[in-house]
């Protein structure tokens, strides 16, 4: 089983991911936009933390590289929990834990984005699952974000050492 710092994912916690993102699943372009425009909506500030959209006039609905990087965080954050139990830890596709933390380093995210971005993710699965939603659907969500962010911490402090 997975643990860490003295938690266990459950089986329970495992199948309310892996129920919710069988849905969720083919509507992850729109739905990874969606997660976005709510972190922006909460935090606005957290837009420059985004060359892409730093200098940019058009709308973030509009925005040609917005959708494509929303989706692929979102994808890859529901993907990690979904096999966060049988991996036993945290894993992520098409990139790594080293790279992740290392571009959390270099553009400056600190805990209160992590924060925001863990709420606008339940809001946005919430959202999307509103028949399946539940305090314990929402726990297991939260225990999974808050492992891969874990992770992605121990190798931002890595890169901050090495700095």
């Amino acid at each position: 089983m997975a643990t860490y710092e003295g938690k266990v994912f459950t089986e329970e916690q495992e199948a309310l991911v892996v129920k919710s993102w069988t849905v969720m699943k083919k509507n992850a372009a729109e739905l990874g936009l969606k997660f976005f425009l709510k972190i922006f909506e909460i935090a606005p500030s957290a837009k420059k933390l985004f060359s892409f959209l730093r200098d940019s006039n058009v709308p973030l609905e509009q925005n040609t590289k917005l959708k494509p990087h929303a989706m692929s965080v979102f994808v890859m954050t529901c993907e990690s929990a979904v096999q966060l139990r049988k991996a036993g830890k945290v894993t992520v596709r098409e990139s790594s834990l080293k790279k992740l933390g290392a571009t959390h380093f270099k553009y400056g995210v600190v805990d209160e984005h992590f924060e925001v971005t863990k709420f606008a993710l339940l809001e946005t699965i919430k959202e999307a699952v509103p028949d399946m939603w539940s305090d314990e659907m929402k726990n297991a969500w939260g225990e999974a974000y808050d492992r891969l962010v874990a992770a992605i911490k121990i190798e931002m402090k890595a890169c901050s050492q090495a700095a």
